[in-house]
């Protein structure tokens, strides 16, 4: 047989053909070919194999045993090589079991999985999610690179080549327990900068606003705790007395399950936008293109 350099590939799909249809004229319609050119690519087959393959019999072609031994290997070849060409352009969710890789924080695994993922058991049930944090990978390389499909956040590094869509704003508020000094009555600036914060300071959030504006004011040296990501804030809070700073949904989403009351941030600082990234080399992917549509679908204001 010839090297693979010297095959060309529309000659297997003829053979594919020829020996399902066992006639040129078929095979000439089912391609959009002439019957000439069916004949020719026959005979450049015969060349390439060293074979006669398709031999001349009382109702058409017959195929020699060879062809009989090539036909299922060059079918599972041109089968696996479409279901790959066809496997970004095409995309079932209720069949896929495709795992979709997102970048995320630990608030936004709060805040967007549950509902998330109560649309996926229904309307695809074979999806796999997987949440990456930024500051563990190389975000933009990974998603450049293919491995990282979409990114929820703020991720000011994702510029030129990147698509984004805003999802929704969110303001800040105050996170405390049931029956702390500050869960009722007067909660003006001076309060706010009297309390015992409990400082979020995780990468690539608003939370270094918050930090910010407690150290702008001279009250950053009062917090009494600074942890890295928000998971265990809210069983220190429904035990303390100390508050955080936190973006609104999340609040809504965890104060009724800890017992905690959630009060206006009586300081100014300006909401944060929460936006959807995405890669330029993703964009016509058909599956990437379901994922955004459920998230702007569940979260989009």
């Amino acid at each position: 047989m010839s090297r693979l350099t010297e095959v060309d590939l529309n000659l297997l799909v003829v053979f594919r053909h020829m020996y399902q249809e066992r006639h040129t004229g078929r095979v000439a319609e089912i391609m959009g070919l002439t019957q000439p050119s069916v004949s020719h690519a026959i005979k450049r087959l015969r060349t390439m194999l060293g074979d006669e393959l398709f031999e001349r019999a009382a109702r058409g072609m017959r195929p020699t045993p060879y062809a009989d031994a090539i036909a299922g290997e060059v079918e599972q070849v041109l089968s696996a090589l479409e279901k790959t060409l066809s496997y970004r352009n095409s995309f079932n969710p209720w069949e896929s079991q495709r795992e979709f890789r997102v970048a995320m924080t630990d608030l936004g695994e709060v805040y967007l999985l549950p509902r998330l993922i109560n649309l996926l058991s229904k309307t695809a049930p074979g999806v796999r999610m997987t949440t990456v944090r930024d500051n563990a990978i190389p975000l933009k390389t990974e998603m450049e690179n293919g491995r990282v499909d979409l990114a929820i956040g703020l991720f000011p590094q994702l510029e030129a080549g990147f698509y984004q869509r805003r999802l929704f704003n969110q303001n800040y508020v105050c996170l405390m327990r049931h029956g702390h000094p500050l869960s009722s009555g007067v909660f003006d600036e001076a309060a706010f900068l009297s309390a015992r914060h409990i400082v979020v300071m995780a990468q690539d959030t608003g939370h270094k606003r918050i930090a910010e504006l407690l150290r702008r004011n001279g009250a950053l040296e009062r917090h009494c705790l600074q942890v890295p990501h928000f998971m265990a804030v809210p069983y220190i809070l429904s035990e303390t007395d100390l508050l955080v700073t936190v973006t609104e949904k999340l609040a809504l989403q965890t104060a009724q399950r800890f017992g905690l009351v959630a009060r206006p941030l009586p300081c100014e600082l300006p909401s944060v936008q929460i936006n959807l990234f995405w890669h330029s080399h993703v964009h016509r992917d058909a599956g990437n293109i379901w994922l955004r549509q459920q998230f702007m679908q569940l979260f989009t204001e």
